[in-house]
């Protein structure tokens, strides 16, 4: 699948497929899938956790570090939009919703 035909609809499409034939809908709870979501960002925040802020921002360089980094966002990403299908959410739709919150919040100066 190329990038360009990438959205969001059709990745939770293929997420919901992986799992139904693997019979792990039963496992995807909204309980659940928090949990995992928690325990993957843990695992990309692992990854950061003892460098320096410079270091931090050269991560990506390296690319046995890169390839860990992306791999984790993936995950995170995977079971955010995993918990937005099982809750009827759209993540889109929520994070403008949010934006236009926060613009309100906090004008610019």
């Amino acid at each position: 699948m190329t990038e360009q035909h990438l959205d969001v609809a059709k990745l939770q499409r293929r997420l919901a497929e992986f799992a139904a034939t693997r019979n792990w809908q039963p496992f995807h709870t909204p309980k659940n899938l928090v949990a995992a979501l928690s325990v993957e960002a843990s695992e990309l925040v692992e990854i950061f956790q003892w460098l320096t802020p410079e270091e931090s921002a050269r991560v990506m360089d390296d690319p046995d570090t890169a390839h860990r980094v992306t791999d984790e966002v993936a995950d995170v990403l995977a079971y955010l939009l995993q918990l937005c299908e099982v809750l009827g959410i759209d993540p889109l739709a929520a994070l403008d919703a949010k934006i236009d919150r926060n613009e309100r919040r906090f004008p610019a100066p």
